[in-house]
């Protein structure tokens, strides 16, 4: 294939190759140490070793959580949009839901290191740190991490220190929230720390409202020189509206002039979550060479959305189709995984080695009930458009139709009922076991170069119960062996050149186990994998302790088994590629005393084998964000976020007739105030200008409004 934007991306990083080793050898490196460059670096992170960013041969992004609280980021969404390579999707309003380099996915999201693959919005009031790995990941994570992956390293308590800090925010939407952080010491080698917050919801929309309510007690006790075992468990409480945005118009661009209409019921859209999560690991020094980590993780998660959306657009007589279910999830997760790090000679050849195990126990019971409207006995119905929507303040709605002089039905009138949700649509119970080991040798050839070698075996073995197909139980196993190489070059110290191929796999069950309904088609070829091969090159230079510059070019293709619609027996298999090729840069650091400065650049050429571009990929995308320390008291901020256009959805190979984004700029600004060295004030306001964009879809008919100004005010402080 042919990808005229990576030749030209390539290019560009092999200047940048140049330019850097040049830049290296002008300045006096040697007397430069690099110092707190690592993920999460004593803490559980997401590469299972302390190791420094610039010797990871694949492209990362990170920010710490005094960094999430000055530009008042509180969600995953806010993350990616200062992230390249990664972009938002609107997740149905119901979900965290990233596209890593073009790869949607809502189950990649990790605490700790621990999938965490719910379907849900994750708050970040107990966040040390976040960390974003972009390319396949199934040597340290398995299935999945198609594209990238998302990793929360959590609060722990600190043994020796006692702290309590606090934060209370407050929107012009009407939102407010409250969140502590608190570490007691309760004997000379053990501490309990406790993170909590309390979100009320509230935004630019129709009937939105919310809470959440997390809490969050950990506890860490060395119980020698060389052993420490941190203890955690985690209760999230979370309901909020939902709301999917408005369809598209005839002219293939999101519906301005319904852009202040929410289509939804307000009793009947919703989502609620109950989780509970209880974390364990124990860190035991064998020797100086030998470190091993010991975890495990349980989670039970109670999950139910609930929704009305739009699914077309009639402009000619004003009406909008309607369609709506009933979603639920049960889900438990216990997951058991150990690593030994080593760190030995042999002969003058240095190598860390990583060897690991995991074991992952899944139950998931998932079901959803369509509606039924009883104008037509279907799940979908047009009805004349109001604001706000009639919905007979939550008691269920069925349409009887409302016909022209002609005849022909051109809307809708409500009438009540009770039982909206009744048409069962799946109903699946499933069980999932797999297991893992894995091995990767960094092997430091010299002072100036490294190979990384590494493979990972996976077992995954899943079982299901259709309980809406006469109970049919019906079963697979997918065995998959995933490398990856790695070659890291270092002129200097401080600057690293890297070349890394990388594989993973997605079980024909998809990553939320739902893509099983069909028993028929649940059997031997037709459950191959999608799997996929990402090679990539960078650059890092680590300018001085304080700023970075790196840089990639990546290729990543994904292939799928589809079975032949043409051939009736379902044996026949049919090979679709997928490729996104791409180009990222970022610049991250104190460019001054006074001025620090994170920029990032991507950009990004997707292609079917049709040759057509898929959905929410942009060409080009950039965010900055700038802090300027005025005094020792005062500061400011101010970021852009820029996105290309995107198709909402592959629904032709002719682009032509294709839905699309608009591109848009969006400018966000920040201020703080040090009243002491305990106290702090900080504004926030996102969408400086009050530009009118739409920033994510789900189909063509489910387009995200983009939030108009909104100024958050908060009060930061300890005692």
């Amino acid at each position: 294939m042919n990808f005229p934007k990576t030749k030209i991306a390539i290019a560009a990083l092999s200047f940048t190759f140049i330019s850097t080793q040049s830049n290296a050898q002008e300045n006096e490196v040697d007397e430069i140490v690099v110092t707190g460059q690592y993920l999460a670096q004593d803490k559980a992170n997401s590469i299972k070793a302390p190791t420094p960013i610039i010797d990871v041969p694949q492209s990362l992004s990170i920010l710490t959580a005094d960094q999430l609280t000055e530009r008042g980021i509180t969600s995953v969404g806010q993350v990616i949009e200062y992230t390249p390579g990664v972009s938002n999707s609107q997740g149905e309003g119901h979900r965290d839901a990233v596209v890593f380099r073009g790869n949607r996915a809502t189950a990649d999201f990790y605490i700790d290191g621990n999938r965490d693959d719910v379907q849900y919005f994750r708050g970040l009031y107990n966040a040390e740190q976040v960390e974003i790995l972009r390319g396949p990941n199934a040597l340290l994570f398995g299935r999945g991490g198609t594209g990238g992956i998302f990793n929360r390293v959590t609060k722990k308590a600190e043994i020796g220190q006692g702290f309590t800090g606090y934060k209370a925010t407050a929107d012009s939407f009407g939102g407010f929230s409250a969140e502590v952080d608190a570490n007691f010491v309760t004997t000379e080698n053990s501490s309990v720390r406790i993170n909590a917050h309390y979100d009320s919801l509230e935004n630019h929309r129709d009937f939105f409202d919310g809470d959440r309510v997390g809490f969050n007690p950990t506890a860490r006790i060395k119980l020698s020189d060389n052993t420490t075992v941190d203890l955690s468990y985690e209760y999230a409480d979370h309901e909020r509206f939902i709301d999917r945005g408005i369809p598209s118009g005839d002219d293939l661009r999101p519906a301005t002039e319904l852009d202040d209409i929410t289509f939804a019921d307000p009793a009947q859209n919703f989502t609620t979550l109950e989780a509970h999560l209880f974390r364990a690991s124990v860190e035991h020094k064998f020797s100086d060479s030998l470190k091993g980590n010991f975890s495990a993780f349980y989670g039970d998660y109670d999950k139910v959305y609930s929704n009305f959306f739009p699914t077309d657009f009639n402009e000619a007589n004003n009406l909008v189709e309607l369609d709506g279910y009933i979603d639920t999830t049960e889900r438990q997760n216990i997951i058991l995984s150990s690593n030994l790090v080593s760190e030995f000679n042999t002969g003058s050849v240095g190598h860390t080695l990583i060897f690991g195990g995991e074991y992952i126990d899944t139950s998931s019971d998932q079901d959803r009930l369509n509606s039924v409207f009883a104008s037509n006995g279907d799940d979908q119905a047009f009805f004349d458009i109001s604001r706000p929507l009639d919905f007979n303040n939550g008691v269920g709605t069925v349409f009887t139709p409302i016909t022209s002089a002609t005849g022909d039905v051109i809307g809708f009138n409500q009438e009540a009922t009770t039982n909206s949700f009744t048409d069962v649509n799946d109903n699946t119970q499933t069980d999932i076991q797999v297991s893992s080991l894995y091995i990767q040798d960094q092997i430091a050839l010299s002072e100036k170069l490294d190979v990384v070698v590494g493979l990972r075996y996976d077992r995954f073995d899943i079982d299901v119960v259709d309980l809406a197909n006469n109970n049919a139980e019906t079963s697979n196993v997918d065995s998959e062996v995933s490398p990856r190489f790695g070659l890291i070059y270092k002129p200097e110290e401080n600057v690293s050149l890297y070349a890394s191929y990388s594989e993973s796999f997605l079980p024909r069950s998809g990553e939320q186990f739902a893509n099983i309904g069909d028993t028929n088609e649940f059997t031997g070829d037709t459950l191959d994998p999608d799997e996929f091969q990402n090679l990539e090159i960078g650059v890092k230079w680590d300018i001085n302790p304080k700023l970075s510059i790196t840089a990639a070019a990546f290729e990543n293709e994904q292939t799928t088994p589809e079975v032949d619609g043409s051939d009736p027996s379902g044996a026949t298999l049919i090979i679709e590629e997928t490729t996104v090729a791409g180009f990222e840069f970022q610049v991250n650091g104190q460019i001054t005393d006074a001025w620090s400065l994170s920029a990032n650049y991507s950009a990004l050429d997707g292609e079917f084998e049709d040759g057509s571009t898929p959905r929410e990929i942009p060409d080009n995308a950039f965010s900055i964000w700038n802090t300027f320390q005025v005094n020792s008291k005062f500061g400011l901020g101010l970021g852009v976020t820029y996105q290309d256009a995107t198709f909402t959805s592959n629904s032709s190979a002719d682009e032509s007739e294709r839905v699309t984004l608009p591109s848009y700029s969006r400018f966000d600004a920040s201020a703080y105030y040090n009243v002491s060295d305990k106290l702090r004030v900080l504004l926030n306001v996102e969408n400086l200008t009050d530009t009118e964009y739409f920033p994510s879809s789900h189909t063509d008919n489910n387009i995200t409004v983009g939030a108009p100004i909104n100024a958050q005010i908060s009060l930061v402080g300890k005692f």
